[in-house]
């Protein structure tokens, strides 16, 4: 990598996807999906380049300096690789993702395109591995190919370059435009040029089409464009799950051991992922993400309503430690799998509900809700009843110690006053006097309890004097209005608290807990201050950190899971759907109206 900011660019055709840094090397990715081992996870391991297994990098003799950016509207990466005498080499690449024979195509398959500027001097080194092991693949050497052979799968580089040469990883003056295939272990049958130039233009034209059908606000739509994608990238089209980023293991600060796995969907997440998607006009995707969330549903059939799942709706994701891999500069522990899945977390019943009731309100969704669905949303309404005043490890997933938090609580109001609003839709009189009698007991609890008069605000937790920056939520999740003085009075309380000296940025907490006290700033939560700035009048602040923020995504765009408070830099899971959300729904609601631009 460069520097010492995650400079990574994503690539994807929501089957699969790559992060690639700006000298052109593939740091980390995952086959068959994303939450498979990584073939590919020079993101996480220090030492010699030459020598690590699990990358695929594409070098230049004498390098200078590189550029990298997207193709205009599309997930098409350019990287510029120039030496010290103006020769370069440019790499496009791209996952194939386009329509065909009546489906979406999106294989197993990334490509490389190397144009060659005047006469580069280059090499290739591809050494897929079985990160868990560290042992490489298996090569097999054919015509126009090699077949990496693995303990759980094939896979396979197809080429109109020297096979020997990118197998002994021997230096050549590239003279030509040439390709790489690399993915599943199928044989191709077309020309490989031909195939790789007819696959780019055909993913070009549907990213641009894809674009082309969003609803953007008239401000900021470069960075509501590159949000919408990165979404995009981050649903797994085969069962419509959005994972939390592409990453394991990036610490959320230096050297803190808060290295956790987010491949994987949380339904604390889906609220938040469906509106932005909604907002956008992206109906396909986010009808596949609740047709998800109603699967899982569906299956209800614990004590306790799981907070995250697999992106193919399995339970299990058993966290382990990866002594193989060192981790992001070196900074271990390296986990697959995260205990969180066996966590207690009351707000997903909440999250699960707020969902899903878009499927009642949007005339757009093909399979609208009914009277089944809301049966089994009833089920997840009965949780919440349940559960609302019980102790649990919150939306920050605490491991060491549970309290009645709340926002799990607010969110188990909303599960019973959105269940209300359903069932005067479907004329259900009597289950709506039911769940709005249920709303009241719990919005009486939650005032008696959770509201510090003495600090004219909400607590973390009942009966507390500590803040949590998802009480900024309550105005979006309808418990409160932006005029109401006790949200003004949470918002100050939380500025005062949760933004340290020195930081534009605002904290998720600020006490300590099972690892210390927190040292970053949370990304999302800047995001939710700043509606919640826009919500109580205070528009111009929320305008200026909303530009602050934007200045802090990377040189294409996106942004992590944290923020350095005092130097900007970016830190944890990347990127982080979350905070691409944030911008989508910002740029929403602080953007001029196009009536009154044009």
């Amino acid at each position: 990598m460069i520097g010492n900011s995650l400079e990574l660019a994503l690539i994807g055709n929501c089957t699969i996807s790559a992060l690639i840094n700006k000298m052109g090397e593939i740091v980390w990715c995952c086959m068959p999906r994303f939450d498979s081992d990584p073939v590919f996870a020079s993101l996480l391991k220090t030492g010699d380049p030459n020598t690590l297994n699990g990358t695929y990098g594409i070098d230049l003799d004498e390098f200078s300096y590189s550029e990298q950016y997207y193709q205009k509207n599309t997930a098409i990466l350019n990287t510029t690789l120039y030496d010290q005498h103006g020769n370069g080499v440019l790499i496009i690449d791209f996952a194939p993702r386009f329509w065909q024979f009546g489906r979406t195509h999106r294989p197993i398959t990334i490509m490389r395109k190397l144009i060659p500027i005047g006469s580069p001097k280059i090499r290739i080194r591809l050494r897929p591995a079985d990160n868990d092991t560290n042992e490489p693949y298996r090569c097999i050497e054919g015509s126009n190919h090699i077949s990496y052979v693995g303990a759980t799968q094939s896979l396979r580089l197809t080429t109109d370059l020297s096979v020997i040469s990118i197998h002994d990883e021997k230096w050549f003056i590239l003279d030509q435009e040439r390709s790489l295939i690399f993915g599943s272990d199928e044989s191709i049958e077309e020309p490989i040029a031909h195939l790789t130039n007819r696959f780019l233009q055909e993913t070009e034209t549907n990213w641009q089409n894809w674009v082309r059908n969003l609803a953007i606000p008239f401000e900021w739509q470069d960075a509501v464009i590159r949000s919408a994608i990165t979404l995009k990238l981050s649903a797994f089209e085969d069962t419509g799950a959005i994972v939390a980023a592409m990453t394991t293991s990036i610490p959320e600060a230096q050297g803190t051991q808060r290295n956790w796995d987010y491949r994987f969907c949380w339904l604390r997440d889906s609220y938040f992922t469906v509106h932005a998607l909604n907002r956008l006009g992206i109906t396909a995707t986010m009808e596949q993400y609740l047709q998800y969330l109603v699967n899982l549903a569906a299956s209800l059939d614990d004590e306790y309503l799981q907070p995250v799942f697999c992106i193919n709706g399995d339970k299990q994701m058993d966290e382990r430690i990866i002594h193989k891999l060192d981790g992001y500069r070196g900074m271990g522990p390296v986990r697959f799998g995260n205990q969180a899945a066996d966590q207690i977390q009351h707000d997903v019943y909440g999250a699960t509900v707020l969902s899903a009731t878009q499927m009642f309100f949007d005339e757009r969704i093909r399979q609208p809700g009914n009277q089944r669905l809301f049966q089994l949303l009833e089920a997840v309404g009965e949780k919440a009843v349940l559960y609302y005043n019980q102790p649990d490890a919150g939306l920050w997933e605490l491991r060491g110690s549970q309290h009645i938090h709340t926002f799990s609580s607010i969110m188990c109001w909303a599960a019973a006053d959105r269940l209300a609003k359903i069932a005067k839709v479907i004329q259900l009189p009597q289950r709506e006097q039911y769940w709005q009698k249920h709303a009241t007991t719990i919005r009486q609890a939650i005032d008696e309890h959770a509201f510090n008069s003495e600090l004219n605000s909400y607590t973390a937790t009942w009966g507390g004097n500590t803040m949590d920056a998802s009480l900024l939520l309550a105005c979006s999740l309808g418990y409160l209005k932006g005029d109401d003085p006790r949200f003004k009075g949470t918002v100050e309380a939380i500025e005062y608290q949760l933004r340290p000296q020195g930081s534009k940025y605002i904290f998720r907490y600020i006490v300590e807990d099972d690892f210390g006290a927190p040292e970053n700033a949370f990304t999302i939560c800047s995001f939710w201050y700043i509606e919640a700035l826009a919500a109580i009048g205070r528009v111009k602040d929320a305008r200026a950190l909303f530009e602050d923020l934007l200045e802090r995504r990377n040189h294409v765009g996106l942004l992590s899971e944290d923020i350095n408070p005092i130097s900007g830099e970016l830190w944890g899971n990347f990127p982080q759907t979350y905070s691409m959300v944030g911008i989508i729904n910002c740029a929403r609601i602080l953007s001029q109206r196009w009536e009154d631009e044009l």
